[in-house]
């Protein structure tokens, strides 16, 4: 502001906003003071530059959040005179444009959601001011789904992606492993946008339980616990006997007493198992295997196999079973093989003793037909043979038509198939 030289004429070289207001010019002379009529000075201005603002929401760098169902109130705030003219452009057209500098929306929803702009104009400034506020309308979130595989899994032979099925596509998604945040690593990998979680190399403790939660800044959602349904195994196979828990390598029992064996394997899914005996051919389906009386033909070496149908693993132990108990000193086989030797001697002998016996009735008979006359003469008591002699001595040495002396009286010894005895027949020396 500058003052000419005699005082009466101010000037303002610049007009200011705040150079509004009243004024007033005072004279004096001879101790006497008078004032002027005040006079009013308005200076027009604005709209200054301004930016919509939004009540209940979080700012996302350009985008405005808000939760879907609460109240939000748009507002502009600008410093204008005379007051300017408000102009609201929205996304919708489900109400008219509002006029004034604010106005609500009760329970916003996803059709709410888009680019909001105001346009303030003063019409003795004639300045115009634009400005906009995007916002997105976050639903409330619902719980999520984890996807499962479809292949069977199988330890150190697979890998499994896992999904956090949601259909909150601006939702941010967090893994948990047994109740703790999942810890990214080269066995567990996570894609992007955390809904994919890649197992490299499946282990036996990478079963679970999973969840994969959902949130935004106002509310959040957990699924369900997840558990890997996973084949392995079988481990080791131990073999127990009866109710003992121990792993036994060889087991003693009592002759006709009975005995339990009992086969186990981690595995997963259950084991199948099966029973052998050495140098048989005989196979035991089943865990336990239950003999009820023990004979000596059950002794041996036990094998127990265990297989896994997904894994096509198998695993197997054994067990020597020894019978105890009063026995002869042969072994059975032994004693079963000489009785057999026994049976066949004796039918042996009988068999040969009858041949014997038919072949020789047979040449008496021929004989008999040639020489129908025949002399008995009483034998001598050295050569008397006795009647009563048994059968059980058909393989002794036999005598028939023994040579005789020309001349002289002969004799014949035969065997009587009747009596089952020899005789003696002598003869002359024409007949």
């Amino acid at each position: 502001m500058q003052l000419a030289t005699d005082g009466k004429t101010l000037t303002i070289l610049t007009v200011q906003r705040g150079d509004s207001g009243t004024y007033k010019c005072e004279a004096q002379a001879f101790h006497q003071v008078r004032s002027s009529a005040p006079t009013f000075l308005t200076v027009n201005y604005g709209p200054d530059p301004f930016e919509l603002k939004l009540e209940s929401g979080v700012s996302r760098g350009e985008v405005v959040e808000v939760i879907e169902g609460s109240t939000v109130t748009f507002s502009v705030e600008t410093q204008s005179h005379p007051p300017p003219a408000y102009t609201w452009f929205l996304p919708y057209d489900s109400i008219p444009p509002p006029t004034m500098s604010s106005f609500d929306i009760q329970a916003v929803s996803r059709e709410h959601e888009g680019t909001y702009r105001c346009l303030v104009s003063n019409g003795a400034t004639h300045v115009l001011r634009l400005g906009a506020l995007t916002i997105r309308v976050l639903e409330t979130l619902t719980k999520p789904h984890i996807v499962p595989p479809s292949l069977n899994l199988v330890e150190n032979a697979s890998s499994v992606a896992l999904t956090c099925q949601t259909p909150h596509e601006g939702a941010g998604v967090l893994w948990l492993l047994r109740g703790q945040a999942l810890l990214p690593s080269d066995h567990l990998v996570l894609s992007a946008d955390n809904r994919s979680l890649v197992i490299h190399g499946l282990r036996r403790d990478d079963t679970g339980p999973y969840e994969c939660e959902v949130w935004n800044w106002g509310s959040w959602a957990r699924s369900e616990p997840f558990r890997l349904a996973m084949s392995y195994g079988p481990d080791r196979v131990d073999i127990t006997s009866g109710s003992a828990p121990g792993v036994v390598g060889t087991v003693e029992a009592e002759l006709n007493s009975s005995l339990t064996l009992r086969c186990r394997a981690e595995s997963q899914p259950g084991a199948e198992f099966h029973w052998t005996l050495e140098q048989s051919t005989a196979v035991h389906a089943g865990q336990v295997l239950i003999i009820r009386a023990l004979t000596w033909e059950h002794q041996g070496i036990y094998g127990c196999t265990a297989s896994n149908p997904l894994t096509h693993l198998a695993r197997s132990a054994s067990v020597r079973v020894r019978v105890v108990g009063p026995q002869s000193s042969l072994s059975a086989g032994a004693i079963g093989g000489i009785a057999i030797g026994i049976l066949a001697v004796f039918a042996l002998s009988a068999g040969l003793g009858c041949f014997l016996c038919i072949r020789n009735a047979r040449r008496f008979s021929r004989e008999k037909a040639e020489d129908p006359i025949r002399e008995a003469a009483t034998p001598t008591s050295e050569e008397e043979e006795p009647h009563a002699e048994s059968c059980s001595n058909w393989l002794s040495p036999m005598y028939a038509n023994l040579p005789k002396p020309q001349g002289q009286v002969g004799v014949k010894k035969l065997f009587n198939m009747t009596t089952c005895s020899f005789e003696l027949l002598w003869e002359s020396g024409g007949r």
